[in-house]
Parts: structure tokens; C-alpha cells; sequence
């Protein structure tokens, strides 16, 4: 029998309700902020700046203040920039989210999301989002945004249909597959000083950054990357690294380690098992150091912003990709279909996980 709520729970259900609703206003007040280019006007202001200053900075007309205000206030409560109340008009700071979407900082580890929020915040995905009530009542699984726009996102069709969102959501992805490179190998140094010799399988973005970082961190590591045959041409010939041209689902070369940084979770369960399939046939037995490295999203179910984060990405990824985000239960199932014996869940790393799996 259901509860009937009492009126104390009635009239909050109201005010959440409200936010829900009103939720996706927070995006878009981002990405106001991105493109005007408030995180890097903080920055260049020392870090620290008032809604006046910024009005200067950013050369808007002195009508729009009392509305700068709202939004920064918004994005304060949401956590984009922290707010020192001291002052009567309060000054907004740069925190490390913001700093994410600074201009210009030469700091190895960082990188700018701009890209992602643009694209994220983006009218093709949003429509996209739109017709998922009208997906659902289809029989298709062809995720909404290629149902919708006939294309493939970050793919060449999309460049066909339009090249400037095209190129912006390939910089971010780049932004979302390369950040934290530095820190990596930092955290698991200990883990690659083990290594003689890896396969790192490009994913959807073709970017073979981290894999170069690799060999001048870890110059005894001999390194194969695989790469899709378009792309070939491309890449340097410097001997660093040993490019060779295929598809992960048919052969990968031979190496005692496979690397595979966030390539499964824009793959079904079906395909991850081929390539895990392919892995374990390029590796030696775990017995003569044989492993596959994976460093994904993992949904961890701890209540809080990370939970949030991963389930969040996981409905873009239903929306905009085949895709999906797993927990460790729905990883462990594809480690034991693609003839893995066992795997370590070594640590958290952001809001990526990383394992070893064994043949």
C-alpha cells in the first residue's frame, strides 16, 4: 500500500521538483560563462573578481550586472567558482573545477574542458535528449543521436553533416581521453616499471598521447601502437614507437601487456568481449607476466557528486553512443565471457577505475 506523504514532505517534494526540472539551467549557465570567457577573465584578474570587474574585463554593457550576479551566484551554489561574502556585491574565485576552463595555463596537467562543455551543452546533444520518451516506444536500439541526426558521433559522418561541432566534440574527447596523463604515471609508476613491452589500442579518438608519454617516462618499454588503417599516414616516424594499421576486434600484436584506456565504455558488452578475446590471445600466460591493463569509468554506488558523475555520463553515453558505463559486477561478467581467469582492481583514479585482467 502506498504511503501517503505528509504535508511537510508534499511541500518539499514541490521545491525538488523544481530543481529537477529546472536542473538542466545550470549547463546552460555554464556554458554562458565559457563562452564568455568568465573562468579565464577571473584568472587574469588574479584569481579572485567581482561582478563589476568582471563587466570591465569582459567589456559588457553596465545594464547587464545585476544579471552577471544571478548567474555567477548560480554557478557559485553549484560549485563552478567558490564566492568570498566578505563584500556586500561578493567575489567569485577560481576553484578547480573553473580552473578547468582557464585559457592559457602552463601546467602540464592541465587541459582545457571547454571543448566538453560546448559540446555537452550542445543543441545536438539536446535534441538528441529530447526524443528519448519517443526512443523508448521504438523497437531500436540505435542510440538516439544517430537516430536523430544520421550520423555517428566522432565520426567522419558527423564532419560531413556539420564540421564545427564535429571538430569541437573531437576536442573534447581528446580533453576527456588525455587528462590526467601526467598524474597516471606518477600513480602507477611502480605498475610500468613492471613492463617490458605494450600494445596501447588507440580508441575512438585515435590519439596515441598518452602512449608517447609512456615511452619518455618509461624508455624501456617497448611500445605497438594499434591505430585505424585511416590514420596511419598520420603518425611519426621518429622509432620511438611501432605503429601498425588494424582493427582491435580481428588481431592486436603481440606484447606482454595490452593497454586499453577508456575504449570499452563507447563499446557494447558483445564487442568488449571480442576485443578481450584479442587481448588474451596477444598476451603470454599471466604465469610469464601476461595482462591486460584497463583503465575505465566504473560506477561506484557510494552515495554522492561521484555516483551522480557516472550516472549521468552513462545516459549521455545511452543517448549519444552504443556505449555504456558499467559497475565492477557488469565488467567482472565481461572479463569471465571474453576467457579472462581473474582480475585486480588496482584503484580509483578520478572517476576512472583502473584493472589488470588476466588470461
Amino acid at each position: 500500500m502506498a504511503v501517503v506523504p505528509t504535508d511537510a514532505e508534499l511541500l518539499q517534494a514541490q521545491a525538488d521538483l523544481w530543481r529537477h526540472s529546472l536542473y538542466y539551467l545550470t549547463p546552460m549557465a555554464l556554458r554562458c560563462a565559457v563562452e564568455l570567457g568568465i573562468p579565464t577573465a577571473i584568472h587574469r584578474l588574479g584569481g579572485a573578481a567581482s561582478p563589476t570587474d568582471l563587466i570591465s574585463a569582459l567589456s559588457l554593457p553596465t545594464a547587464k550586472l545585476p544579471f552577471l550576479r544571478r548567474l555567477l551566484r548560480l554557478l557559485a551554489a553549484s560549485g563552478v567558482f567558490n564566492v568570498d561574502k566578505s563584500t556586500e556585491e561578493g567575489i567569485y574565485c577560481i576553484n578547480p573545477v573553473s580552473y578547468l576552463l582557464v585559457d592559457g595555463i602552463p601546467d602540464e596537467v592541465h587541459i582545457n574542458h571547454r571543448s566538453f562543455v560546448l559540446t555537452a551543452t550542445s543543441t545536438r546533444y539536446i535534441d538528441a535528449a529530447m526524443g528519448l520518451a519517443d526512443w523508448f516506444k521504438k523497437d531500436v536500439v540505435t542510440p538516439p543521436f544517430e537516430e536523430l541526426h544520421g550520423a555517428i558521433l566522432f565520426h567522419e559522418s558527423m564532419g560531413s553533416l556539420d564540421a564545427d561541432f564535429h571538430n569541437t566534440a573531437n576536442e573534447a574527447l581528446e580533453a576527456h581521453d588525455n587528462f590526467g596523463i601526467p598524474i597516471a604515471l606518477r600513480e602507477f609508476r611502480d605498475l610500468f616499471m613492471g613492463i617490458q613491452s605494450v600494445t596501447y589500442c588507440c580508441g575512438t579518438s585515435g590519439d596515441d598521447e598518452f602512449a608517447r608519454a609512456l615511452v619518455k617516462a618509461f624508455p624501456h618499454i617497448k611500445c605497438t601502437v594499434l591505430v585505424d588503417p585511416k590514420m596511419i599516414g598520420t603518425k611519426p616516424a621518429d622509432g620511438t614507437i611501432s605503429y601498425v594499421a588494424g582493427d582491435m576486434f580481428n588481431f592486436i600484436p603481440p606484447a606482454q601487456t595490452v593497454l586499453l584506456k577508456l575504449v570499452l565504455h563507447f563499446l557494447t558488452d558483445e564487442e568488449c568481449v571480442k576485443i578481450l578475446a584479442q587481448c588474451r590471445k596477444a598476451i603470454p600466460s599471466r604465469k610469464d607476466g601476461g595482462k591486460v591493463i584497463i583503465a575505465d569509468i566504473t560506477i561506484d554506488y557510494s552515495p554522492g557528486p561521484m555516483l551522480e558523475a557516472h550516472l549521468l555520463m552513462d545516459i549521455a553515453f545511452m543517448t549519444m553512443t552504443k556505449g555504456r558505463q558499467r559497475d565492477e559486477k557488469e565488467w567482472r561478467e565481461i572479463f569471465k565471457n571474453a576467457g579472462m581467469s581473474d582480475y585486480k582492481l588496482l584503484k580509483k583514479f578520478g572517476a576512472r577505475h583502473v584493472y589488470e585482467v588476466y588470461p
